[in-house]
Parts: structure tokens; sequence; C-alpha cells
């Protein structure tokens, strides 16, 4: 991190000597300078004396969740193509795409005439072999009349023809595609009078109210993501919104590629805002640390030996910038946690900070909220 100071002003006697006029004008121009910025205050002497300008944040103990920041895509909870089971000419749509459909709901119907009718005949057929098969049964069991081969093979032809029926009224039924689940047919793949097959594709249905998001988690923050868990999400079409999901799914095995392991975080969407996908931005808590200070990171300087902050401090000439070297924990965003170095009640310098020394004049012209 590059820091800036302020330029001092040289205090050499012979060149106050040969400048105290203009230094005069000076002083007496700096009551229109901009209250931000650095200025010069006369004492006794004629010895000037920077004083800089600070804005400062009382420091409070307080809680801190550090993230892991992933990408994730919106992905349909339930995604599916609904394939035709019976070959035919297309009869019928009777959704089209866009629309809302229920489980079991027809979609497409496939021409049926042929088949309707084998139903019907196989039906008539199922009633007499059943018809004959009870009489044979009758006569067997009652009066001794036959043989038992003819009451087997009666028995036997009516279990067939019923099988037959159920068979035949099984495929009558897939003539009449449905959708499997609940959700919007995103699309429709075949049209009337088109002829289909067993494995054609005819329509694509999503489930859209809830949807899942999948990532991939850098391999060392495994012991982090745990199935149950929780993530936050943020989208760029839903700003200044976020939305928390569950953790459903953590894969067993790292992706060797790009040492990652994928993740579905399930979320509700009974709006429809959000659609497959979408990028989400996905944030996982690793740790939460209690009573902690908490500081902005582009008040941290780096030093050669870490790293340090001022505050301000009193002394025996006044309000005066304190350097404090400061040991550093985990960060988040904008956010770092202080483990070393401040405490609960130091008046941290927050705007200006770049522009003191150890041992600087600063006057408070505000003070920032904060943690």
């Amino acid at each position: 991190m590059k820091v800036t100071r302020a330029v001092r002003i040289d205090r050499r006697p012979g060149l106050v000597a040969t400048l105290g006029g203009l230094l005069v004008i000076a002083a007496a121009g700096c009551g229109s300078a901009d209250t931000s910025a650095s200025e010069e205050e006369p004492t006794a002497g004629a010895t000037y004396v920077k004083v800089v300008n600070v804005e400062v944040r009382t420091l409070a103990a307080a809680d801190f969740t550090s993230y892991i920041r992933l990408t994730g895509v919106v992905e349909a909870f339930e995604d599916v193509v609904v394939s035709s089971q019976e070959s035919g000419v297309i009869e019928r749509v009777i959704v089209d795409k866009g629309s809302r459909v229920r489980a079991g709901q027809p979609i497409v119907r496939i021409d049926d005439e042929i088949l309707a009718a084998q139903v019907d005949e196989s039906r008539a057929s199922a009633a007499l072999a059943r018809e004959r098969f009870e009489r044979q049964r009758q006569l067997w069991e009652e009066e001794g009349i036959g043989s038992e081969i003819a009451f087997l093979q009666t028995k036997y032809e009516a279990q067939s023809a019923d099988a037959r029926l159920a068979f035949l009224e099984a495929r009558l039924a897939r003539h009449t595609i449905k959708s499997p689940i609940a959700g919007v047919l995103d699309d429709r793949y075949v049209d009337v009078g088109e002829i289909v097959a067993p494995g054609v594709p005819v329509a694509r249905v999503l489930t859209i109210g809830r949807l899942k998001v999948t990532g991939g988690v850098p391999e060392r923050f495994g012991p982090y993501v745990v199935e149950g868990g929780s993530a936050v999400l943020d989208f760029d079409v839903l700003p200044g919104q976020s939305i928390e999901g569950a953790i459903t799914y953590v894969g067993a095995a790292v992706d060797p590629q790009n040492r990652t392991f994928p993740i579905e975080v399930l979320l509700d969407n009974p709006e429809g805002r959000l659609k497959p996908q979408m990028v989400a931005n996905v944030r996982v808590a690793t740790e939460t640390l209690r009573e902690v200070i908490v500081v902005p990171q582009d008040v941290v300087l780096r030093t050669e030996d870490g790293y340090e902050v001022f505050v301000v401090a009193e002394g025996p000439d006044g309000t005066l910038a304190e350097s404090r070297a400061v040991g550093l924990g985990p960060s988040f965003q904008n956010e770092v946690v202080v483990t070393a170095g401040l405490a609960e009640g130091d008046r941290l310098i927050v705007t200006g900070h770049q522009m003191v020394d150890a041992g600087d004049r600063v006057r408070e012209v505000g003070e920032e909220g904060g943690r």
C-alpha cells in the first residue's frame, strides 16, 4: 500500500527571514482554505506547525463473520425433457410453451383411432373369455361336469385376454403425453401433423418456484461447507436484496482440473424473478468471531515491519496523531479484524490518515459511524 505524506515546511532561519512577508500573506489566506486540507497555524516566534484535519471513528467491539465468495449459476430445481413413448402422428397440442402445468396434465395427444379400436375389440374378447371361464368353473366345481384341463384352459384364456386388454389400454393412455412434474412448459418441440416415435422429445418442463444454484468451492474451504448449512446469494437483477438459501448438496470429490468441489444451494423463487442460467454471487460463512475490533481495510497502512494505523491521542501540545502497529486477522470486503494494537474506545483516524506522521497535530472535524 503506497502511503502519501504531506510535504513539511522548511523551518531554516534564513529561509524564514527571507520569506517572512510571503508567510504572512500565506497565513492571512489560510482562513479561506478547505477544512479537509492540512493547515499551518502560527505559534510564538513565528514558527508554523502543521495541523491536519481528520475524521475519526470511536472503536467498539463487535461480532465479525468472514465469508468465502463464489460465483454460481441458477438452475431449475427440476428440468425434465418429456419424450413420447408411442409412435404416431401428433393430433393435438393441448398446452403451449410458456404455460404453467400441473403434474399429470396433458400436453400433447397422438392420434389413437386405430389403437382405440383395438382396445374395444380386446375388451369384448376379454369379457367373452371371462364368461366362458365362469361357466366352465360352475360346471367343474358345482356339478362335476367336464375335465380339469378344460377348466384350466378357460381360466388361462380369460387371464390372457385381461392382460392383453390392460396392455392395450396402457398404450392408449400413453398416446396422451402428460407433464411428469408441476412447473412451466418452457419449450415445445413438435407441432400438429408431425410423426413421433418412442424416445422423441416433445416438450421441456421446468420447476421455477424453487431453484438451485450450483458452484465450485476451492478445496481449502472444505471444512467450512457442509450439507444443511446456509449461504447468502446476491443477484444483479435484485440490487440491494440478498436471499438466504440452504446448502443441499456438497460434492464428495474434488475436480482435478480446478481443485474445487461442487455444491448446490436451494432457494425459493415464488415471484419468478430469478431464471435459470442467471449468475449468482454466493457467500458462505467460514467463521464468526465474537467481540472483536474491526476497522476499514483502507485505514491500514503497510510499513517495513508490518502494518500501522493512526489514532488520536492527547499530548502536551494538544491533539496528536499516534502510530499504532497492528496485527491483522480475517477480512471480508472492506473490513478487517485487528487482533493486536487497538482497543475499545480508541479514536481511529479514518479520513486524513495518509496525510499525517506520528506526532503531528490534528484537528477532529467529524466522527464517522461504524462498528
